[in-house]
């Protein structure tokens, strides 16, 4: 009874038949396996089970083990009730009488479809893998490296002996800053897939523009065990993209960005905001009767007119604010990492700056400004609406001045 029971929990398939192979008991995790119910099989031989693809010299290595040894193991293809195939392991073990006749067969089979295909499949994914030409890396959860492909060596220089046991920072250009990586931890911890453009650096010390995803691979009780990593070498595609961006976002004649440049920058700018809920102003500047000016002293004198302005634009700012040519004389300051006190203080030097200069036949020149900053529900369009009705109010009220509104 004690036999029976284990038979009837195993997870194994279990199936006896007497000595002319006629069955005589199967355990449910057999008939399971097979779609046949017990009093299906009972009496059948378990060629039954057997069809097209299954293996006549397996099935002769079996009579003849049995005859031999009484004792089986092999593997072949049989088939369920339902006429559907399926990778089967198992053994067969004669049971003797008191007179060392056989008297039962006792067999222990197991499916084992799903592990042969996912063997075959991981053989054919590694071997892909190993060839892709992007690169692939792989990390512990702790973020040592484990496995690297020949894409990796071919994009960054370094063979996969050099890297494995290090941590991903051997690639790091310094190009990045912390709220970077602080961005890219998040993504991980959190379990979310990061890509970005990442410039990293090569074994022979250049810069390296890669388009890399970042995805965490979990067990099955949720916890990361691995990260994969996918770099594409976007280098050369990245030179030539700056090439044409520079060309189709900066203004010919200032060097300063122009409006279509100026509308990404904005747009990636409230992103950011957004993101490290950082401090933001936007600055908009309009020469002071530019029409006349040009209408009387002509195009080139206001081309010169322009330029000065540009050039009063970028000494009063940082390498990492924007300055805009908006239109033909309206210009736009980008002020990240920036308060409204400071804004402000930076919109008063360009105008002084610009009323202090002499410019010859038409003497002196002026601006009028908004200044506004970012508030957390803004879109480009509000925040651009905003600035525009404070450089306007500065018109409306005698113009070379500067009207600011900090929005609580």
């Amino acid at each position: 009874m004690l036999l029976r029971a284990t038979a009837e929990i195993s997870f194994n398939s279990i199936v006896i038949t007497d000595k002319q192979h006629n069955i005589v008991y199967a355990n449910p995790a057999f008939c399971r396996m097979t779609g046949y119910s017990l009093d299906e099989l009972r009496g059948q031989n378990p060629r039954i089970l057997q069809g097209p693809l299954t293996d006549p010299q397996v099935i002769e290595k079996l009579r003849h083990g049995l005859e031999d040894r009484g004792f089986f193991s092999g593997s072949t293809i049989n088939y369920r009730k339902n006429g559907k195939p399926y990778l089967l392991e198992w053994t067969i073990t004669e049971i003797s009488d008191d007179a060392d006749e056989p008297r039962f067969f006792l067999s222990v089979q197991k499916d084992i479809t799903q592990l042969d295909a996912e063997q075959t499949t991981g053989n054919l994914f590694a071997k892909a893998i190993d060839a892709a030409y992007d690169g692939i890396f792989i990390t512990d959860a702790e973020g040592l490296i484990e496995f690297a492909n020949q894409g990796f060596e071919i994009i960054t220089g370094y063979t996969p002996a050099e890297v494995i046991g290090h941590t991903p920072s051997i690639l790091k250009s310094g190009k990045h800053d912390e709220a970077f990586y602080e961005r890219l931890w998040r993504y991980l911890h959190e379990g979310l897939p990061f890509r970005a453009m990442v410039i990293n650096r090569h074994k022979d010390g250049r810069e390296i523009h890669c388009q890399q995803t970042i995805t965490a691979v979990k067990r099955a009780n949720g916890t990361i065990s691995h990260y994969v990593s996918i770099i594409k070498d976007m280098t050369d595609r990245v030179f030539d993209e700056l090439k044409l961006r520079e060309q189709a976002s900066h203004d010919a004649m200032t060097g300063l960005l122009n409006r279509r440049g100026g509308e990404l920058e904005l747009e990636v700018s409230l992103i950011q905001c957004e993101e490290t809920s950082s401090t933001y102003c936007i600055v908009m500047a309009d020469i002071d009767n530019f029409k006349a000016v040009n209408d009387t002293y002509g195009h080139p004198r206001g081309d010169e007119i322009i330029k000065a302005v540009a050039d009063i634009l970028i000494e009063n700012t940082r390498k990492s604010d924007k300055c805009i040519r908006w239109g033909g004389e309206e210009f736009i300051v980008l002020l990240p990492f920036c308060d409204m006190d400071r804004a402000t203080r930076i919109a008063e030097n360009i105008r002084t700056d610009l009323a202090a200069m002499t410019f010859e036949e038409i003497g002196g020149v002026t601006l009028s400004l908004g200044v506004t900053d970012y508030t957390s529900d803004d879109t480009p369009k509000t925040i651009l609406e905003r600035v525009d009705h404070l450089l306007y109010q500065s018109k409306r009220t005698g113009k070379n001045r500067v009207s600011s509104e900090q929005i609580a």
